[in-house]
């Protein structure tokens, strides 16, 4: 307090002495460092001020090229501008003044193709501050877990590439077994025709020998009987007359006389 008294005091005292000039001049003064070594006047206060975007590192490096506008919203928020003559582009631009710290002034570009991020342009973005101890072990565990997932994905790619090759072997080789299968029953089919058609042969061919035999057998019963009328002997007396034959009928008729 009396520190301060003295302070208050040697101010008072200076001022009046410069408005009277009648005043005796007082003797000079030790600096106030001097008098009060452990003591610093307080300096104003400057706010931040923050003009554009705000953006950091941990969340641009989760940009990925593929993201919709939707999705890159959702992230690092709408952009400072977008221009009606070119709407593919998107700018995040920030001119900011900070206390007791350098300025910031970055631009990021983003470029889309039907609503998907096509193109990160983070040439413009390195007075950004780097991450943070605790920011770069997220990010790291990010990373081994993209990686991980990429891994699984291609593995799974694998898997059903290997499953559908798999079951295109199969499908193969069931195909040949049937063509296979197939082929076998046509000969078969075949051979049955063929035995079957052999069999009606050697029927019809039985059939027409037992035909041949009948007949000839017909034949050499009629031959017989004819053979024993021929042979049967011709009466002695009758009533009749004998039929002449055809070599005693008279010749000396006229050919147109009949009786």
């Amino acid at each position: 307090m009396n520190k301060l008294t003295l302070i208050v005091f040697s101010f008072s005292f200076s001022f009046l002495s410069a408005c009277s000039p009648s005043m005796p001049s007082m003797p000079q003064l030790p600096d106030m460092p001097d008098i009060i070594p452990d003591m610093s006047l307080p300096t104003l206060y400057k706010d931040d001020i923050n003009q554009g975007s705000v953006l950091d590192r941990f969340k641009i490096n989760q940009l990925k090229l593929g993201m919709s506008q939707a999705q890159v919203q959702d992230l690092i928020g709408s952009p400072s501008i977008i221009d009606p003559f070119h709407n593919k582009q998107w700018n995040y631009i920030n001119h900011s003044t900070l206390h007791e710290k350098d300025d910031v002034h970055y631009r990021l570009i983003l470029t889309f193709d039907n609503k998907k991020l096509t193109e990160i342009d983070t040439s413009g973005i390195s007075s950004l501050s780097a991450l943070t101890e605790k920011e770069k072990e997220l990010e790291g565990k990010r990373i081994a877990e993209e990686k991980a997932a990429v891994v699984a994905k291609q593995a799974a790619i694998q898997a059903k590439k290997i499953a559908a090759e798999k079951l295109a072997a199969e499908k193969e080789r069931a195909a040949e077994q049937a063509r296979v299968a197939n082929e076998q029953r046509i000969a078969n089919e075949k051979l049955a025709t063929e035995k079957a058609q052999a069999e009606a042969l050697k029927k019809k061919n039985e059939l027409a020998q037992i035909k041949q035999r009948k007949a000839d057998q017909q034949k050499a019963i009629k031959a017989a009987e004819e053979k024993i009328i021929i042979q049967q002997p011709k009466p002695t007396t009758s009533n009749k007359s004998p039929v002449p034959s055809k070599e005693e009928v008279s010749t000396d008729k006229p050919w147109y006389q009949f009786w």
